[in-house]
């Protein structure tokens, strides 16, 4: 039995034209893990050209990157917003390894340059309690002994 194959709905263009929109740079949750980090008093840099993969966020004093990772686009085992579109399906799989792919190669990079790389994962962002916990734990001053 043949699985008729479902078209998108949309034109080559109009296709484009929303793929285009979305955007690498100060998305939504990258803007409230931010902030969550602004309330902390901890203070950043953005999107640093010279370091590998260029992080979302850089805090130079903790020696710490931090990457906001939309579950989609860099697939968070076992999330459910991990999900692989039906169309072109080969496609989309060489996308996401490679997506995977590339993040492995530069996290590795940046903690051989003696970085601690942080990932937030898009969905931590449902529960911004926790996910402020995290970050206080992360990023809590030394105790003194």
């Amino acid at each position: 039995m043949t699985i008729p194959r479902r078209t998108d709905p949309l034109t080559p263009a109009a296709r484009s034209a929303h793929m285009g929109k979305i955007r690498g740079a100060h998305t939504l949750p990258e803007r409230q893990v931010r902030s969550l980090l602004h309330t902390l008093g901890l203070r950043f840099r953005l999107h640093p050209a010279a370091l590998p993969g260029r992080p979302d966020i850089v805090l130079r004093r903790h020696g710490t990157v931090v990457f906001v990772h939309g579950c989609f686009w860099h697939r968070h085992p076992a999330c459910r917003g991990a999900t692989t579109p039906k169309t072109n399906r080969g496609f989309w799989l060489r996308k996401f390894r490679a997506n995977v792919r590339r993040d492995a190669a530069n996290q590795r990079d940046l903690r051989m340059a003696g970085w601690r790389v942080v990932v937030v994962w898009e969905c931590e962002l449902a529960r911004p309690t926790r996910l402020r916990s995290r970050l206080q734990r992360l990023f809590a001053p030394a105790r003194r002994a």
